[in-house]
């Protein structure tokens, strides 16, 4: 099978035709990654109809996950991302036609008025949340990752400017906090272009990560290893370790993402009645993760995703500020930046001994 009509499967419902053990580098081999067949132009086929994009996998790590092993001998890793995306919403002000609903509340107010209720929730996160929030980190000695709309960043150049003095790392969120899934091709290249542009002038280097507002496009991982300069991308959520996905035959790293561990349940169904719910949450999915490593069932990774003009109130704050101090005085877990995550990752997986050669252990 050439190369260049292959594609890598971890778990695919389409049949496996050989494995090509070191075709697609050392890193696609040491994860047991497959080779099957491809369709007209590349597109993948599952019983017989073609649908573009990745094709889904739903095996992943399967069993026996991979012997991972972690800075200092953690049990789990955890990164927070902090979403900065006020500035960069739907706004008739910025000519979509349309007001955005992810404030405080889920209404909407036609598009013909500008809805100045939600405006002023989002301007609350530039404003005030995301410095409360910068003060905490300061404070504890905690590093996180900032998922900057670049648009937003722009707005609001001093906190580009506390992004370079801190140390800490940035991931792209898009151009702009808008839906991308269903954009045309070329559109989507530009945004991302426009993306690179800003926030590397803003930070001083362009970001190495990528998400989006909930749902990427079928183009989108594509484009990123087009654009290059990209390490990994976080658009996915089904895995609590990173894993490599095969992009034109090439291995490309995905840092899954947590819609769960994040303060986005202050807004949607099923909510948290309290900021406690939050901190609780949090708190039982990392005892749960560590006790999992304990019992020799493998060292995960834990994403807690915080938004600047949710968490940036007082009172979510200070759940917040629980969690952080509880996960940083634990002795088997590790706070990090995504980029380091992805590096560290990068950089070991070799080392780690890969699910295929278990599969026969008791």
């Amino acid at each position: 099978m050439a190369l260049g009509r292959a594609r890598v499967e971890r778990g695919a419902l389409a049949p496996l035709v050989r494995r090509a053990p070191g075709s697609l580098g050392r890193g696609a081999a040491s994860y047991g990654l497959q080779l099957t067949g491809s369709g007209p132009r590349g597109a993948a086929v599952v019983r017989g109809t073609e649908a573009a994009g990745p094709r889904r996998d739903f095996v992943g790590y399967g069993r026996r996950p991979p012997a991972v092993h972690w800075p200092g001998g953690a049990s789990v890793v955890v990164n927070v991302v902090v979403n900065y995306e006020s500035g960069a919403e739907y706004s008739l002000g910025d000519g979509d036609g349309r007001n955005d609903t992810w404030g405080e509340y889920s209404y909407q107010i036609g598009p013909e008025v500008r809805d100045l209720g939600t405006e002023t929730h989002f301007e609350f996160g530039s404003r005030a949340g995301i410095w409360r929030l910068v003060r905490l980190f300061d404070r504890l000695g905690v590093p996180v990752t900032l998922g900057a709309c670049a648009l937003a960043l722009q707005r609001n150049p001093e906190l580009a400017d506390w992004l370079v003095e801190s140390g800490n790392d940035v991931i792209a969120h898009g151009w702009r906090w808008t839906e991308m899934s269903g954009v045309e091709r070329d559109q989507e290249r530009d945004e991302i272009r426009r993306a690179v542009q800003v926030i590397g002038e803003l930070t001083g280097t362009p970001p190495r990560g990528w998400y989006l507002r909930s749902f990427p496009s079928v183009n989108t991982r594509e484009l990123l290893v087009e654009e290059g300069g990209f390490v990994y991308d976080s658009d996915s959520c089904n895995d609590e370790l990173p894993w490599f996905a095969d992009v034109g035959g090439r291995p490309f790293l995905v840092v899954p993402y947590s819609k769960l561990y994040n303060d986005v349940r202050y807004l949607i169904a099923p909510t948290y009645a309290t900021p406690r719910h939050f901190y609780e949450t949090l708190r039982a999915g990392l005892d749960y993760l560590c006790g999992e490593a304990d019992r020799g069932e493998g060292r995960r990774m834990m994403t807690v995703g915080v938004h600047e003009r949710w968490s940036g109130q007082a009172a979510r704050t200070s759940a917040l500020a629980d969690f952080l101090e509880y996960a940083r005085d634990r002795p088997d877990v590790v706070l990090m930046r995504r980029g380091d995550i992805a590096d560290w990752w990068i950089d070991n997986h070799h080392d780690w001994d890969p699910p295929a050669a278990r599969r026969g252990r008791s």
